[in-house]
This record gives C-alpha cells, structure tokens and sequence, in this order.
C-alpha cells in the first residue's frame, strides 16, 4: 500500500497541497500470484461541505454511480463503508438506503394547533405545552460557540442548500398566485445578502433540532415531549429553531383570523416571550430575518401547502419581506397579518 499525495511532483507555485480524499494505491494478489493495481479511496473531513460523515458517504457513492458515465474515465469497482473492526462491507449492490427507528407513542403537536385553530381558544394545557417547547430549546442551544467553518456552513445551507432558500425557491412552479418570479427573486436576493450580516458569528453556533416544527414533535398522554427528524447536522444558529416552531402559530391562523387574538396569537408571544427571558439571547432578534423568510418560502409554497389561499401565501411572503429589510426582528410585527 502506498499513499497518493495530491501533487508529489511540483514544487512551485502550482503545487495543489490539498484534495478531497486520501487515496491509497493498493497491489493486491489473487490465488494464483496474479497481481493488480487498485486505488483505495477514502473522504477526507473538510470545511467544504465534507465535515459531516454524511458528506462523505455522498461523496463515494456519487463518484461510484457516475464514473462510469464519463468516456475514459478510470472505472469504479465497488463502493462501501468501513466497520470498526476495520473490515470492509461493498455496498455496490444495494439501491437506496433506509433508517430503522424506535416507534414513540403520542399525538403531533400540529393537532394541537389545529383544535386551537378551530376553537379560536388557547387552553391553560396549550400554553404550558408552548411554555416546555421554549424551554426545552434553551436547553438544547445552552452550550454556544464553536468552529467558524460550521457556522458558516449553516448560513450558507440556509441559503444555498436544496432544503434551503435557493432550493425552495427553484421549487416553486411557474404563476403562484402572490409568488411571481420577481417577488421571489428579490426575497431571495435580500435573503443571499443576510449571509454576509450572520456568517460571522461563530459565537452563536448551537446544538438545534433544524426541523423544529409541529409535524415533528410529539405529546403522549402524560405530556411528556418526544421529537422527529432532527436536519441539518443538529448545529446551527438558534434561531432557526424558534422561528421554525414560531411562525406555524402563523400558518394555522392564516385562514382563520379569529383563532389569532385568544388562540394562536396568545401562543406566539407565549413562544417567544418564554425563550427570550430563559435564553436571554436578545441577539437572536438579529439573526431571525432569514430563517424566517426560509420557512415562509417553505410554507406559501403549493408544492408543500397547496391548500393555502392566495391571500395567505401574500401576507406569509410580505411578512418574511417586512423581516428582511428590518435590522432587527420584531416579533409583535406578526399581529400586523391578523388586522
């Protein structure tokens, strides 16, 4: 076995001194003494979108499914991960990959929300609820700070990912109604503008869920809290936690104004009144704009909510474009929606 550096020969100004992987060529014999060179192939961690173990098993299986679409292209063998134990499993063979989990018994919290929505009340349990959700997230953000690289991985994936704000953009179809290409395009721009204000501030970096909203969070019947789905690598700014949750007191409003004065609104300031004074991250109110403008582009979207009303899907984007231009997030802008 012998390692293949990225560029042993040069030794001037064009020397490539790093690479995305840590290749090893590799003699191997069979049982007839019949040799053959072979090159082993691992990722290496990086800051360019390689830092998360998923990252990299991405990186061998898109090299495996597409090396051989190139004319001249060296041919990939096999593909596979290896065990602790340092055996190799191929992984050549199979299709898709899966992810086994433990069932948790409870209602979606999005039920919750949707009997408030109709009844146009919040009850003493609802707040209590709202009051855990806000509690259980100062918990999980308490311990800050960390790798610049990481931060700013996820502003920029808050931007430019696929699940991000380019990639919700692009999903949209052609004339939405309250959604034209040019309203889009400027969300979007403004949005791309917030990466330079937020990818600077490492200090923030924070333990999240990244998916936190009411169709992943469970309530048994004893109350007792259980989540799904955790994105996003679980590291990232707070805020994109609170407003994940925040703006769907929003949403389940939007066509039912009356739910919002002693129902959902009462949520809202619930929500965001709990976190502030537990957290004291008053500066979350600096970073909110985008990832507030990233769920509202989730949600006025009929791909993912093709039951929203024109009117609603216009007040959700004017609401996000009203948080962009602002230096600071308020969150009392949100009973402006319900006037």
């Amino acid at each position: 076995m012998e390692p293949l550096a990225p560029d042993v020969s040069a030794r001037d100004s064009t020397s490539k001194a790093a690479g995305y992987g840590a290749p090893l060529r590799i003699t191997v014999a069979d049982s007839e003494g019949e040799e053959q060179l072979l090159v082993f192939r691992t990722a290496t961690a990086n800051d360019f979108g390689h830092d998360r173990r998923a990252d990299r098993a991405e990186q061998m299986l898109l090299s495996y499914d597409t090396f051989g679409r190139i004319p001249r292209h060296v041919p990939a063998l096999d593909v596979g991960a290896i065990r602790a134990d340092g055996r190799l499993i191929s992984v050549a063979d199979c299709g898709e990959f899966y992810l086994l989990t433990a069932f948790v018994p409870g209602q979606l919290y999005a039920e919750d929300l949707r009997r408030i929505a109709r009844e146009e009340a919040a009850l003493p349990r609802d707040i209590e609820r709202c009051e855990i959700l806000a509690s259980y997230l100062v918990s999980l953000h308490a311990e800050r700070g960390g790798r610049r690289a990481a931060y700013a991985r996820a502003v920029r994936d808050l931007v430019g990912h696929g699940e991000g704000i380019f990639g919700i953009v692009d999903g949209y179809p052609q004339d939405v109604p309250a959604a034209s290409l040019e309203r889009l395009r400027g969300i979007e721009g403004r949005a791309w503008e917030w990466r330079w204000r937020l990818r600077d501030r490492p200090r923030r970096l924070a333990r999240i869920h990244g998916d936190f909203h009411p169709f992943n969070v469970l309530f048994d019947e004893h109350g007792s809290l259980a989540l799904l789905d955790t994105s996003r690598g679980s590291l990232g700014d707070p805020a994109d936690d609170v407003v994940c949750m925040a703006i769907n007191y929003v949403l389940f409003s939007l066509d039912r104004a009356g739910a919002w004065p002693r129902g959902l609104g009462v949520l809202w300031r619930t929500f965001w009144g709990a976190y502030l004074a537990e957290s004291g991250d008053e500066e979350l109110l600096e970073t909110a704009a985008p990832y507030l403008a990233w769920r509202a582009l989730v949600l006025a979207c009929p791909v993912w909510y093709p039951s929203m009303s024109p009117a609603g899907r216009d007040r959700l984007l004017g609401f996000a474009e009203r948080a962009l231009e602002a230096p600071r997030f308020d969150p009392t802008w949100a009973n402006d929606l319900f006037r």
